[in-house]
């Protein structure tokens, strides 16, 4: 049997990153599409071969022909897509981060157990090899016991986001739950749950040390995993170059990579340093897409489903708590 998808917000996201990965994964079609605006649903169809189109949600979710829906809109539609989905007895796959809020998550969650429709999250990386390398390295004791983790993620601040009267959606705390911490270091966050199981203990500090955007453009944290790895992050969107940086010490040796970047995988062990070299798909969700359709043919599991990414969520919202209350009382 062939899953039949449909998209809602055939955006940006899914040009090449996950709509032919949902074309080109075995068991798997692409046969609708859905944007608000519908010339631009028409010509995404076109282009990539699909063969109906929409600019209505509901239409496509309930399109008899349509298996299970992918959710890539921005965030805060998310939870209401997801659900309305479920409901119509639909298998979700939805766009990072999972939802506006925790409270979202909760419910796409509950709609999920309600409604037995499996709930998936594009947390990619965790079936990216690349990644799958670190997680055996780790496995196999390359760095012996680890200890501590160290997350650096720097970018100068975009021109894109000086402009105050035409802010892209990424910095618009009401559309996308915060701002690129919330859209990039939920990638890192997320890894790090594969890696090491859930963050149990969470502290941060967030701040507009820019002042360029509502949102935060500069975030610490702190926090620990429950087999007692601790770590620390430094997430910073005003800076002054690019940096991308993941460091994991262990009691023998340690391992360094980057989240984004397209860099070696570098182990300093009892070898000497070893570099792995491990590109990426060309359609970059496809080892996901791929694990999913056959987890929804019962042939395997998905490693990224609502339950984990509605952990990343929740340690997001603890760190960005803060900084939330204290612009709602900026704008009181």
């Amino acid at each position: 049997m062939t899953l039949r998808w449909g998209i809602v917000g055939c955006g940006d996201v899914t040009e090449v990153k996950s709509g032919p990965a949902l074309q080109q994964a075995r068991g798997s079609s692409l046969v609708a599409v859905m944007r608000r605006d519908g010339r631009k649903a028409e010509d995404y169809a076109r282009r990539h071969g699909v063969p109906r189109w929409y600019d209505d949600a509901e239409a496509l979710i309930h399109d008899p022909e349509v298996d299970a829906v992918y959710v890539a809109t921005p965030p805060s539609t998310h939870a209401r897509f997801a659900i309305q989905a479920m409901q119509a007895g639909k298998p979700v796959y939805v766009e990072k981060p999972m939802a506006l809020d925790a409270g979202e998550c909760e419910a796409m969650l509950e709609a999920s157990r309600a409604t037995g429709m499996p709930l998936f999250v594009a947390y990619y990386r965790r079936a990216l090899p690349r990644f799958l390398k670190v997680r055996e390295l780790l496995a196999a004791g390359a760095i012996g016991t680890p200890r501590q983790v160290r997350v650096v993620l720097h970018r100068p601040l975009d021109p894109r986001y000086t402009d105050g009267a035409a802010l892209p959606w990424r910095v618009r705390p009401e559309v996308a739950g915060g701002g690129l911490f919330v859209d990039l270091g939920s990638h890192t966050l997320d890894l790090l749950d594969f890696l090491f199981g859930p963050i149990v203990d969470v502290s941060g500090h967030a701040a507009s040390v820019s002042g360029a955007y509502p949102a935060e453009d500069t975030v610490a944290m702190a926090f620990a995993f429950d087999g007692g790895v601790r770590g620390e992050g430094d997430w910073c969107f005003c800076s002054d170059a690019r940096r991308d940086e993941v460091e994991i010490s262990g009691d023998r040796g340690r391992l360094r990579f980057a989240t984004f970047d397209d860099v070696p995988v570098e182990l300093d062990g009892a070898n000497g340093t070893q570099r792995f070299d491990i590109g990426n798909p060309p359609h970059i969700q496809l080892p996901l897409v791929e694990a999913l359709v056959a987890d929804l043919r019962g042939e395997g599991r998905c490693p990224s489903t609502g339950v984990s990414g509605a952990r990343t969520t929740r340690v997001i919202d603890a760190v960005l708590d803060g900084y939330r209350r204290r612009d709602l009382l900026d704008g009181a």
